[in-house]
């Protein structure tokens, strides 16, 4: 079903007319008077907080759940179902349906469980979510950085480069085991009430956490763990880890955190082990998670990498860290494989796309001598993938862009693979870079 803009005329209509218009009333410093019961609930039932969360749910767009709704197809279903839906979620009679589970595969070769909620419970999570981050979010610790307004992986970056230049060389890189799927629902659900008294916001918090997982077509229960995948998984992280933030800043540590990474910094190994054994004894005894000794450690800061960067050993600059590079490698390779058929301003796009995207976020890297490295690597895989394409006619096509009889002979008839070939002078001449720019080809070094 597409869109349209009938439908959401429609359901504006509906909902103007099923949500209560008023606002909490604001207390004379501006912010608002104690919480009476049920107001939270009300707000996220409030028809600008509803309208804001089925754009989002839209911009988002996304898989559909076990029910096969697609997003497109929500405005036309909440035109005749909302205020059925909106009784029973007022009454705490609604249920969340199991979210889908879908396995996407990381770096290392294994894969990391995903969640996918159906649409119309994306959208009510959305609609939660905006309520209790509004709650939250300004007793949030400064240095967690992520899945919040006006702050980005690249200010937890950094601030832990600002961190080490001011002689903390050595860092505790710690590692939550499987965070989202080992989050105590308990605890959760205790924090949530300090700044959320609210029973039938926090029943239904509580049932979206249990609603289960579909695996195969079988439901499973959930008794722990936040979904990755809906819209209230970023919130609830940050409301468990929170407790960890302010427990390091009683303690006096530097540190920065996105979502379950974290860096604390310190002046010595010594003082690294000494903060790993006590704040990994917090993790396991009071929030009930597990510190990962195989992927956590205390070292130097350029030998461990966060949020895809690390620092240079001398000058602690801004460095993309080796495995980021490896992942964009393994990309350029798959767009730039032989059989694939397409025309090379067809791959040219594709890979345009991929790198400026990786560019907008790894661009703030102060050392660029890898980059560069990237850019003649690009460009030999491009050359390649043009020399396998001209096939019989590579002799002609050489000399038809100004390679010498000789060169383009000998090339031509050489014995050794594309790949050692796609770096002979003969092909540097006949693609030049000039001929990348033309395509659109941009480069990752270029400032």
């Amino acid at each position: 079903m597409t869109k349209s803009n009938g439908n959401a005329s429609d359901l504006r209509r509906k909902l103007a007319a099923a949500m209560p218009p008023d606002e909490p009333v604001a207390g004379s410093d501006g912010q608002p008077e104690s919480i009476p019961p049920r107001a939270l609930l009300a707000q996220v039932l409030d028809r600008a907080n509803l309208q804001r969360a089925l754009k989002q749910v839209r911009r988002n767009q996304g898989t559909p759940g076990i029910d096969g709704m697609t997003v497109d197809e929500l405005p036309e279903y909440l035109k005749y179902h909302w205020l059925e839906i909106r009784a029973q979620l007022e009454t705490g009679h609604y249920r969340p349906q199991p979210v889908k589970r879908v396995e996407i595969p990381k770096g290392d070769g294994k894969t990391r469980p995903l969640g996918i909620p159906t649409v119309l419970d994306r959208f009510i999570q959305q609609a939660i979510a905006q309520v209790l981050f509004a709650q939250w979010d300004p007793h949030f610790h400064p240095h967690s950085y992520g899945f919040r307004p006006n702050r980005s992986a690249h200010q937890a970056i950094r601030h832990v480069q600002a961190t080490i230049r001011q002689g903390y060389g050595w860092v505790v890189d710690m590692d939550l085991q499987s965070f989202f799927d080992r989050v105590n629902h308990d605890r959760l659900m205790a924090r949530l009430k300090s700044r959320c008294p609210d029973t039938g916001l926090l029943r239904l918090v509580n049932r979206f956490l249990k609603a289960g997982v579909s695996v195969g077509g079988h439901i499973e229960p959930t008794t722990m763990g936040v979904p990755q995948g809906g819209p209230l998984s970023p919130v609830l992280a940050n409301v468990v880890l929170d407790e960890l933030d302010w427990e390091l800043d009683r303690r006096g540590h530097r540190f920065a955190r996105y979502a379950d990474d974290a860096n604390i910094l310190v002046k010595s190994k010594r003082a690294g082990e000494r903060v790993m054994g006590s704040v990994t004894r917090y993790v396991s005894d009071t929030l009930r998670l597990t510190v990962n000794p195989l992927k956590s450690a205390v070292d130097r800061p350029w030998k461990r990498k966060f949020l895809g960067f690390t620092v240079s050993r001398n000058d602690k600059k801004l460095k993309v860290a080796d495995k980021a590079l490896d992942k964009l490698k393994d990309r350029v390779r798959e767009l730039t494989r032989r059989t694939r058929g397409n025309r090379i301003e067809v791959i040219a796009a594709e890979l345009r796309e991929s790198l400026l995207g990786w560019k907008a976020y790894f661009g703030i890297t102060e050392v660029l001598s890898p980059l560069r490295d990237i850019d003649k690597w690009v460009r030999r895989k491009l050359r390649c993938y043009v020399w396998k394409q001209w096939g019989p006619a590579g002799y002609r096509e050489l000399r038809k862009r100004g390679v010498t009889v000789r060169e383009a002979w000998n090339t031509s008839k050489s014995a050794h693979g594309p790949w050692r070939l796609s770096k002979t002078p003969a092909l540097a001449l006949a693609l030049p870079l000039r001929y990348f720019e033309t395509l659109g080809v941009p480069s990752l070094a270029a400032r």
